[in-house]
């Protein structure tokens, strides 16, 4: 062993996060050969677990959790849950915890993002965030006794919770302060047909509807309607949770996410970001991207794992690609369209199954496929290759999305 190998495996690395961008980070370091301490330190004190479930089969009561299937004694990689971290001292080389300070070689932040929340709600009876497995077990008994919920934001918690309720036989009210769903998300012309999944399910959609109030048992909104609700789950977007890197020196972009660079640096030699809390600039689609996605999350931290065992390997720059399961519909997106010129439709939005795919001087960058899972894996490999296609072959969506490339 060469004597520069030799001192990278003997270094410590730790990994301040627990969720899927923290987990999947320890395990790849060790399947890639690290051999030095790893250490993984979560907030919570609940054994590591998935996210997407909590909004479906935990929050339904079909899985008690959703804890990732690791054993990380056999990994050797040390477990520190419920622990808060207070910040980070680059030039020593330090965590700061409520325990005491860790230090550490190589430091990999992947602290996730924290739902934002509603404005005078903090400490008002029956209102819930759902992003943690605690959230879910609070939600699961409103569920229970079919109440009354008003869930405020129409984005893709909202969309997930609303259906989970609807399936628990709960009266639902939807409030949106924008004129459509998913308006942070997907352009109005897109999303505007999805507002009718509400209506189908049984739920009530109110747009351009703002809160002005939360009080027990009722919603007031700023035009003066008043919506009895039982309980109140908020949805109006994340943040990434990087406030605890204030005073460290680390970059951070206006949104709070730590600007990383196409390796996932950060700005601190030896610190790393990965998952919702960090940004990363992308050449395929020539800005700095933000992804609060799963498969971010699980693609990244193969990258910071192959930069700290020193293994060449290519820029981080992926494909965002998400899902959500919601109104009985799989919805699928793939690429990043801010920059689009050309939008195209495949099938009738009125319809169970249909595509819209974004172009950018001919080429593919972004697609949204609602039933349509073959749409998304021929388009994905379409957009990861900067593929141009038939515009007139690919509004068919009878012909193959692969067969309409130039």
């Amino acid at each position: 062993m060469s004597e520069q190998r030799k001192q990278t495996d003997e270094r410590r690395t730790v990994v301040v996060g627990a969720g899927m961008a923290g987990v999947q980070t320890a395990v790849a370091l060790r399947e890639l050969g690290h051999e030095g301490p790893v250490t993984l330190i979560g907030a919570e004190r609940h054994q590591p677990y998935d996210r997407p479930p909590l909004s479906k089969a935990v929050l339904l009561g079909a899985a008690e959790s959703s804890a990732f299937d690791v054993d990380f004694d056999a990994l050797r990689v040390e477990l520190r849950l419920g622990l808060e971290v207070t910040g980070v001292r680059p030039a020593d080389h330090e965590v700061d915890t409520e325990a005491g300070p860790v230090p550490y070689d190589a430091l990999v932040i992947a602290t996730g993002a924290e739902p934002i929340t509603l404005p005078g709600a903090d400490g008002v009876p029956g209102v819930h965030l759902l992003r943690t497995l605690d959230d879910a077990a609070r939600l699961r008994p409103v569920l229970d006794r079919r109440r009354h919920i008003v869930v405020v934001g129409a984005g893709w918690i909202g969309a997930e919770f609303t259906t989970a309720a609807r399936e628990a036989d709960c009266e639902v009210t939807v409030v949106e302060a924008a004129a459509h769903p998913l308006a942070g998300a997907l352009p109005a012309e897109v999303s505007t047909p999805m507002a009718d999944w509400y209506v189908e399910s049984g739920a009530e959609l109110l747009t351009q509807a703002r809160v002005e109030s939360v009080e027990p048992g009722r919603v007031v909104l700023s035009d003066g309607r008043e919506q009895p609700a039982d309980a109140v789950v908020v949805g109006i977007g994340a943040r990434p949770a990087t406030a605890w890197l204030a005073g460290s020196g680390i970059a951070t972009g206006a949104e709070g996410a730590v600007t990383a660079d196409d390796r996932l640096r950060a700005s601190a030699p030896g610190v790393y970001a990965v998952g919702d809390c960090a940004s990363f600039p992308s050449a395929r689609y020539g800005e700095r991207l933000m992804v609060h996605h799963w498969d971010n999350a699980l693609q990244g931290p193969r990258t910071v794992a192959a930069d700290i065992v020193g293994e060449s390997h290519e820029p981080y720059d992926p494909v965002p690609y998400f899902w959500s399961e919601q109104f009985g519909r799989f919805v699928q997106y793939a690429g990043h369209h801010a920059r689009a010129d050309t939008l195209l439709w495949r099938g009738d939005p009125a319809s169970a199954a249909w595509s819209v795919l974004w172009l950018r001087d001919g080429a593919l960058v972004a697609l949204l496929a609602v039933g349509r899972p073959r749409d998304l894996a021929q388009g994905r490999k379409l957009v990861a290759a900067g593929a141009r296609i038939d515009t007139r072959r690919a509004a068919d969506p009878a012909v193959p999305l692969k067969l309409t490339a130039l």
